[in-house]
């Protein structure tokens, strides 16, 4: 990631860390809301230390932009890892009732241990954790039916911490979206920028842009063809040429950006508006129903 600035870890998120730590004390269950696309990448390596100990389960989110065979696929990985999972599209609702019968499944066996003290009628307190943009507040919205978090298409727009009844047995905690201090490797910085979990304010929309187009290319050309209305023997006489992997991108992407009328003066490419055009078309699923991390490679 040397020529991208990314500042991806704002002096709030180190405060809104600690509020967890502390309001950990009062959680029965976690819920961690993951990027179905990024399973992995969207996982705060942070919250299986500071949650230790404590009931979880995943919410695969945005199943509606990830690929259906995929999802199944991060399903039995995540059992395997003894680590229950539900797939939920917060659109549509898709998954949510499911999500709430697994939460009264999960706690079952401590609500049996309160009630042989005596403690009957013991709401399940649920602490909602995830990174900015996993769409943590449509899945809040939906699963109370009512507009009670903040939502925006902005990473981090969640800002305070609030409680919210969603049965007379269930309560949420919600919290901001919180990044980690330092990202493993360059691949789960990508994903997460291709993604919008990095807010494009802070990056550089062409690279950004250009490197997914390079993994498209490699693994989902039919789309990328179909999108962009692009000659199939038109990419393939670019792929055979003799140059390095980047050029044949660019010709691509120029491509591209000529049958998408981004022409500047002098009938160049406006490489950035490309660039921009490709990650909205990704991150709507223009480009079809895309999973970037595959769990056989995890």
């Amino acid at each position: 990631m040397n020529n991208m600035n990314i500042n991806w870890y704002p002096g709030h998120m180190a405060k809104t860390k600690k509020q967890i730590i502390e309001d950990l004390k009062l959680i029965d269950l976690v819920v961690e809301i993951l990027d179905a696309r990024i399973p992995i990448s969207s996982q705060n390596p942070d919250i299986a230390q500071y949650t230790k100990g404590k009931l979880r389960l995943v919410v695969l989110n945005k199943v509606d932009l990830s690929n259906e065979m995929q999802n199944k696929k991060w399903i039995q990985y995540f059992n395997k890892q003894n680590i229950p999972a539900v797939l939920v599209d917060s659109n549509s609702g898709k998954g949510i009732q499911e999500t709430i019968r697994k939460i009264e499944e999960i706690y079952g066996e401590d609500a049996q241990k309160y009630a042989n003290k005596g403690r009957v009628g013991k709401s399940i307190r649920v602490m909602i954790l995830g990174i900015p943009n996993v769409g943590k507040s449509s899945f809040i919205n939906r699963i109370t039916k009512r507009n009670s978090a903040q939502v925006g298409n902005r990473p981090g727009v969640t800002r305070q911490k609030q409680w919210v009844r969603i049965n007379e047995n269930i309560e949420l905690l919600d919290t901001p979206g919180i990044l980690w201090p330092k990202f493993e490797s360059e691949e789960v910085a990508l994903n997460l920028a291709y993604t919008g979990s990095i807010k494009d304010d802070v990056i550089e929309t062409i690279e950004i842009g250009f490197s997914l187009l390079k993994y498209l290319i490699k693994y989902n050309k039919v789309n990328l063809m179909q999108r962009y209305k692009l000659e199939e023997s038109q990419v393939e006489e670019i792929l055979k040429q003799d140059m390095e992997e980047n050029e044949k991108a660019l010709e691509i992407m120029d491509a591209i950006g000529r049958k998408r009328g981004a022409i500047v003066s002098g009938g160049i490419v406006d490489q950035e508006k490309v660039a921009k055009i490709i990650l909205e078309d990704f991150r709507s699923a223009k480009l079809g129903k895309i999973t970037l991390e595959l769990p056989n490679a995890n």
